[in-house]
């Protein structure tokens, strides 16, 4: 790759505004082919490509609506998987794609493809649906707006049942080709009090068996506490109870079927939860641009982060095929208004993601959340010095 021109180059922005301009507006890709493969449609992150900028491997968007009109521009990449980025014809430095995984390459004993058990997200993630099925989708009066979780198994992308064995196959080869450092196990909703956590828990066990390896089960609250304590004890390392959306309102107009499981029961789950998992090990999927304020969304993660729970809050992104693939993602100036509060709760609370052992708020690819946090932390260190 030729050396840049400095008289092409932009200033850069931080890194963090970088990272919200990208998963508002999308990229577009000269070579649609780098890195390893993206899915258009199904369960999410769907319509992204993971993409290494400034040591940070974030999911950005290259399929919806805005990425084909995306001022952002990643040219292909060279003999060493480097690429530039631009902006309106402007350099703006250099990215990377992680490469397709090597257990994306096998079958299990019946012939199923790893890849339609587990997928690769960001760099080092392995992620499964374990229930490719949920109760909320089987109808538009009841599903999640923003959800895709049948079109993957429509697609003959999945299967619809990921079997404990399976599982625990395909995570010990991705541990061994790949270097996986943790893992998300989420589910469809299925019918019962539990929803869920019983098929989580066997599946955590399972994969514990073959392979050390962080876990992450999520799940709606179930109705008895007891198996937040079944699941760590399964093996499960972290927590995942996804708000979504933070208001009534909004939960009942975008999500009606899981705005039965109030939001309240959420927080009591959560208080449940934490002394089992421990303080930082319980999280929360928020979606920004769903409809809530700025301020009932800080007023919620002010609540969740003093319990020691954390609030992983990414921008919402459409996916296609689903009744909300129009919906508009949030400006990165709302995006910002809301992260850098929230890197400061993190902080005055003693949240940090290089301390959760597994799943999203680890990962932190959907979110410029983790740079905002670096960044917060970095300046009160700089504070104390200067008070010293």
């Amino acid at each position: 790759m030729k050396p840049m021109d400095p008289a092409t180059e932009l200033r850069p922005l931080p890194t963090e505004q970088l990272i919200n301009e990208l998963q508002s507006y999308g990229v577009r890709l000269v070579d649609p082919r780098a890195g390893a493969d993206s899915r258009r449609g199904g369960a999410g992150p769907s319509d992204h490509k993971a993409l290494t900028l400034d040591g940070m491997t974030v999911m950005v968007p290259v399929h919806t609506a805005p990425a084909f009109e995306s001022p952002y521009l990643v040219e292909k990449p060279d003999a060493f998987g480097r690429s530039r980025i631009s902006r309106d014809g402007l350099a703006l430095g250099e990215v990377s794609f992680p490469l397709q995984p090597k257990f994306y390459g096998l079958t299990t004993t019946e012939g199923v493809p790893y890849s339609k058990i587990a997928v690769l997200h960001g760099r080092d993630v392995l992620a499964t649906t374990v229930l490719q099925t949920c109760i909320r989708y089987q109808s538009r009066a009841k599903t999640c707006q923003f959800c895709a979780i049948g079109q993957s198994l429509a697609a003959g992308r999945t299967i619809a049942r990921k079997t404990p064995s399976q599982l625990a196959e395909v995570a010990k080869a991705a541990v061994e080709l790949d270097g996986v450092k943790h893992m998300v196990m989420t589910t469809g909703t299925p019918p019962g009090k539990d929803r869920g956590a019983a098929i989580l828990t066997e599946s955590a066990a399972a994969v514990k068996g073959a392979v050390d390896l962080p876990i992450q089960v999520q799940c709606e609250p179930p109705d008895d506490d007891a198996w937040f304590a079944r699941m760590f004890e399964a093996g499960a390392d972290a927590l995942g109870m996804h708000l979504e959306a933070c208001t009534e309102e909004v939960r009942q107009k975008i999500m009606p079927g899981k705005a039965q499981v109030s939001v309240e029961r959420y927080f009591e789950a959560f208080e449940a939860a934490v002394p089992v998992f421990g303080r930082g090990q319980v999280s929360t999927y928020i979606l920004a641009g769903l409809g809530d304020a700025r301020e009932d969304i800080l007023a919620v993660c002010d609540r969740l982060t003093r319990m020691g729970v954390y609030p992983f809050v990414v921008p919402f992104v459409p996916i296609s095929g689903t009744p909300l693939e129009s919906h508009p993602t949030p400006s990165p100036a709302f995006m910002n208004s809301i992260l850098g509060p929230l890197s400061g709760m993190l902080l005055a609370t003693g949240l940090k993601s290089i301390e959760v052992k597994a799943g999203c708020a680890r990962c932190g690819a959907c979110s410029a959340l983790s740079t905002y946090e670096r960044r917060s932390a970095a300046q009160g260190l700089v504070r104390q010095g200067g008070c010293a």
